[in-house]
C-alpha cells in the first residue's frame, strides 16, 4: 500500500512533492485549481515544468488530484451540466500536462430526477468527457459518496450501473472513501462488516477497479434533511484501525496534518525511513 496525504498547494504546485516528501508520503493527493470557482487560471509552462522536476526529486511515487466541488455529471440542468464537462475534461488536461495519472471525481446530484436518471446522466457526462480526452493519460476515479440528499454512487450498485454505460470503462476506476462508506451504511469498521463489504465490492464492481482509498476517520458529512443516514457502527473514530489489502493503491487521509489540530481530520500519516 503507498501512504501519504492530501497536501497544499500554497506558493504553487512544485511545493506539493516536497510537502509529501517531510512526511516521508509515498502518495500525495492535490487540486491542481481552485476548487470552489469554475473559472481556472491556465498552467503556465514553467509551472508545469517545476512541478514534474519537485516530483522526480521528491521520492513521492503516486500522485492523484481531485476534480473541483462545483462539478456536477449528473444535472438535469443543461447550463450547469455544460459547465460540469467542460471542468472536467479541463482538469483531465491539467492533470494529464502535470503527469498526474489519476483525477478523483463525485458524480453528482441528480437534484429531484430520481437516481436512475441521474446515473444514465453520469454516464452520457463521463462518455461526452472521454469522447475529448482519447489524448490524455489520465484515469478517472469515481469516488463513493455518502448518500447526502439527492446525491449518486453512495451504493456499489450505482457503481455498477455507470460503468456499464459508459463506452471506455477502462478509462474508469474507484476511489473508495472510509467516511463516506460508514455514512452510506457500510460497516467496516469491524472485521466481519469490511469482509462483507470487500466481497461486495468485489462481486459487483471488481477488485480491479479499485484505484485508491481515502481514509477518513473523522466525522460523517452532514446529511441534508430527508437524507437517508445510515447508523455509524463503532462511534466517530471507526475505521481508523482498518488494515486494507496490500496491492499498492494509494491510501491518502483527506487533510493536512498541519500545525493547527482542527486543520486534520484523521490520524498523523505513519513515517518510515524509506528504503
Amino acid at each position: 500500500m503507498l501512504l501519504g496525504a492530501h497536501v497544499p498547494t500554497a506558493g504553487g504546485l512544485d511545493q506539493a512533492p516536497a510537502r509529501g516528501r517531510d512526511i516521508t508520503a509515498d502518495a500525495i493527493q492535490v487540486f491542481t485549481r481552485n476548487q470552489v470557482q469554475w473559472r481556472a487560471r491556465p498552467l503556465a509552462p514553467e509551472e508545469v515544468r517545476a512541478f514534474r522536476v519537485a516530483l522526480a526529486e521528491s521520492g513521492v511515487r503516486q500522485v492523484l488530484s481531485h476534480g473541483s466541488y462545483l462539478v456536477n455529471l449528473a444535472s438535469g440542468e443543461a447550463s450547469l451540466l455544460d459547465k460540469s464537462r467542460k471542468a472536467s475534461l479541463e482538469e483531465m488536461e491539467r492533470c494529464h500536462a502535470l503527469g498526474i495519472p489519476s483525477l478523483v471525481f463525485h458524480p453528482g446530484s441528480h437534484r429531484g430526477a430520481g437516481e436512475a436518471s441521474g446515473l444514465r446522466t453520469v454516464a452520457a457526462s463521463l462518455n461526452h468527457v472521454l469522447e475529448r480526452a482519447l489524448h490524455l493519460d489520465v484515469l478517472l476515479l469515481l469516488e463513493v459518496t455518502a448518500g447526502q440528499g439527492s446525491s449518486v454512487g453512495h451504493r456499489f450498485e450505482h457503481l455498477v450501473s455507470i460503468l456499464e454505460r459508459v463506452k471506455h470503462p477502462e478509462r474508469l476506476g474507484v476511489c473508495l472513501d472510509t467516511c463516506h462508506l460508514l455514512a452510506a451504511g457500510y460497516d467496516i469498521a469491524t472485521p466481519q462488516g469490511y469482509e462483507a463489504t470487500l466481497s461486495a465490492f468485489t462481486r459487483l464492481v471488481g477488485l480491479d477497479k479499485l484505484k485508491a482509498v481515502a481514509r477518513d476517520a473523522g466525522p460523517p458529512p452532514r446529511l441534508e434533511a430527508g437524507a437517508h443516514a445510515a447508523p455509524r457502527p463503532g462511534g466517530p473514530r471507526a475505521g481508523q484501525g482498518l488494515r486494507w489489502i496490500p496491492p499498492p493503491w494509494p491510501c491518502v487521509p483527506r487533510a493536512w496534518p498541519g500545525k493547527r489540530a482542527s486543520t486534520w481530520s484523521g490520524s498523523p500519516v505513519p513515517t518510515r525511513p524509506r528504503s
